[in-house]
């Protein structure tokens, strides 16, 4: 492996047997759990109908279906997040070299924090994407909104500055401008 493989943002960074990222969910609702269960029940019974009428390991059919589960559900919690394939706002993934820079904003009295990305130029959103509309208090066109309790400035910069492309800031809009977030 040579020096500039190794370089901040190169690639994609393991640590620990997983890929690193940083994440943001949705609170999870009674919804998400009880779909969640009913699956993880339903992959039980099918497990058990297929041991009993083909004869077979239902242990097997359990051990293949739960990390599909697993994923899904995680897929469906998750608000905002980056990795190696580049950042992931609500359903729409973005690779990293159509962003330029994240944009945060907390809008006062508002639960909410934004988290947005602007794109580079010719870059567009992928085709069949659908986008919440507009928010006042964010000037980049795509853009998730998540509870401010969940979400930490702190720790995007960090894991941005450790595993993010080198290309990519982060800045902070807020009504009397915008600032590098440090």
């Amino acid at each position: 492996m040579t020096d500039a493989s190794r370089a901040r943002g190169a690639g994609p960074t393991r640590r620990g047997g997983r890929w690193e990222r940083y994440r943001v969910t949705h609170p999870s609702s009674l919804q998400d759990q009880a779909i969640l269960w009913g699956l993880i029940a339903g992959i039980v019974v099918v497990a058990l109908f297929l041991g009993w009428a083909l004869d077979m390991k239902g242990g097997a059919v359990i051990v293949a279906a739960v990390p599909f589960v697993i994923a899904w559900f995680e897929k469906r919690r998750t608000a905002f997040q980056f990795d190696a394939a580049g950042a992931r706002f609500g359903d729409v993934l973005l690779p990293w070299e159509d962003i330029t820079q994240f944009v945060v904003a907390t809008p006062p009295d508002d639960p909410h924090a934004l988290i947005g990305a602007r794109l580079s130029s010719g870059a567009s959103l992928p085709a069949g994407t659908t986008v919440p509309p507009q928010h006042p208090a964010m000037p980049a066109p795509v853009h998730v909104a998540v509870l401010r309790e969940k979400f930490d400035l702190a720790k995007m910069v960090g894991k941005a500055r450790k595993y993010a492309p080198p290309h990519i800031r982060i800045v902070v809009a807020d009504p009397s401008g915008e600032r590098v977030a440090t």
